[in-house]
């Protein structure tokens, strides 16, 4: 197959390349997970100190209560979407090889969401 020749600058070529304005969504996705983790985070870390302090049937009362288990589900539901975010900008930045590249995409998002259908149903099943 033959090339052809252009008499456009490289940056000329690539202008039109951009990807339609998908990375400014992804980019804030990600800002506001972060944000959105910071008081999630620290209310998680509460309670697991205060899980710390229980026996286990305390401790099974404790995320029976459904302020826990909303804040568990919540840190789930934003964590694992924020982390497959993150993974995606570091596989899209340091995989050379497109098909590598979105096949490692494809898995990351596939983990993450069979993880925190695992995670979800296990809180419920505590919670419930």
């Amino acid at each position: 197959m033959k090339q052809k020749h252009s008499m456009q600058t490289p940056l000329a070529r690539v202008r039109g390349l951009g990807s339609a304005k998908s990375g400014l969504s992804h980019w804030w996705h990600q800002r506001l997970t972060a944000i959105a983790m910071v008081p999630i985070m620290v209310a998680s870390l509460i309670l697991v100190a205060q899980i710390g302090m229980l026996d286990y049937q305390g401790a099974i009362d404790l995320m029976a209560n459904p302020l826990a288990a909303t804040l568990l589900l919540l840190l789930v539901l934003v964590g694992f979407f924020h982390a497959a975010l993150g993974l995606q900008v570091v596989i899209e930045d340091y995989v050379g090889n497109e098909g590598a590249r979105m096949g490692l995409i494809i898995a990351v998002k596939m983990i993450s969401f069979a993880l925190a259908v695992l995670s979800i149903v296990s809180i419920l099943k505590v919670a419930l």
